[in-house]
């Protein structure tokens, strides 16, 4: 059997999954079947994938990632460069389809995605994720090629388009005052650093709640500048044409608007959350919902792991056709 858990890998953690049992046991994992891990990152759930499929005796993983961080430490992990089974997608599973046709793999058995960040991401002074690291610069990117990043946005938005972004993603009630804020200041120089942004903001942060929305800030720098909601609705809708019936759509969230998306379409099978019913009342959506409630970490695992708190995990089975 693989030994799926290798040194160069471990040393320090790029990432510890949440709820990593509960969503391997949601895909079903079969024989010769198909999978997709949407979110490499440190490995974890790849790992556990592939462990899955050596029990089962044979089958096939996709991983997915946009941040060439992520696969160039799988790229040398000599236990994942050399399974068989596994291939890795330097891409953004926003093209799911796209991907899944180049490799040979038009339809699969399950899709798993955790929407966290990487713990190397907000760890890592450079990538400018997280508000501790006060010299960082203002990045966020994800993909560094990309060419948005969090200072780029912050220079060129207007400031309606900010205090939309610092409401709508941050869910700031203050929105509109850090907005104006931000534009006052890069009039007299640009915002390029953390501390920059920090001090341009602070005056208007509540002191007892500044970790939480400060927090709150930078979640909504990242989101907009990876566009992260709109990758998800890309996913969403792909998923749905290329599960093969009776596979299994397993999405991990973290924050509302994340899980409002992911409920209403594993529902209704649409965006917009709108529910079709045939003409005696049953439920058209293709998917087929496991569960009412998200499956959440336990008390153990948040003590284990505090950035577990706030993942939510639903999963959804693709409905077989009606003949």
């Amino acid at each position: 059997m693989l030994n799926l858990i290798s040194a160069n890998m471990t040393e320090q953690p790029y990432h510890i999954p949440a709820l990593f049992e509960q969503s391997l046991d949601a895909l079903n994992i079969k024989p010769s079947g198909i999978y997709v891990d949407c979110t490499l990152g440190g490995g974890g759930h790849t790992r556990g994938i592939l462990r899955r499929l050596a029990e089962a005796g044979g089958g096939r993983l996709l991983s997915f990632d946009q941040d060439m961080d992520a696969i160039g430490r799988a790229q040398t992990d000599e236990t994942l460069s050399s399974a068989p089974s596994l291939t890795l997608v330097h891409g953004n599973f926003r093209y799911l389809r796209n991907f899944l046709r180049f490799y040979g793999a038009e339809t699969v058995d399950g899709i798993l995605a955790d929407l966290g960040v990487s713990f190397h991401h907000f760890d890592d002074p450079e990538r400018g994720f997280s508000f501790r690291w006060e010299e960082g610069e203002l990045d966020m990117r994800m993909n560094r090629n990309a060419t948005l990043s969090a200072a780029t946005l912050i220079e060129e938005a207007s400031q309606e388009r900010l205090a939309d972004i610092f409401y709508l993603y941050g869910e700031l009630r203050q929105a509109r005052q850090i907005a104006a804020a931000i534009v006052k200041a890069r009039q007299q120089a640009p915002i390029t650093t953390v501390s920059r942004l920090l001090d341009t903001v602070r005056p208007l942060i509540n002191p007892r709640q500044e970790k939480k929305e400060l927090a709150q800030l930078f979640q909504a720098l990242r989101i907009e500048v990876n566009d992260e909601l709109g990758a998800l609705r890309s996913l969403l809708t792909q998923a749905c044409e290329a599960l093969r019936p009776g596979g299994r759509l397993a999405i991990i969230t973290y924050h509302s608007l994340e899980d409002r998306l992911v409920k209403n379409f594993l529902r209704t099978g649409n965006l917009e959350g709108k529910e079709s019913k045939d003409f005696f009342g049953r439920n058209l959506s293709p998917f087929k919902p496991l569960s009412s409630k998200p499956i959440v970490p336990d008390a153990e695992e948040i003590e284990r792991n505090p950035r577990s708190r706030s993942a939510k995990l639903r999963v959804g089975e693709k409905r077989e056709v009606e003949k």
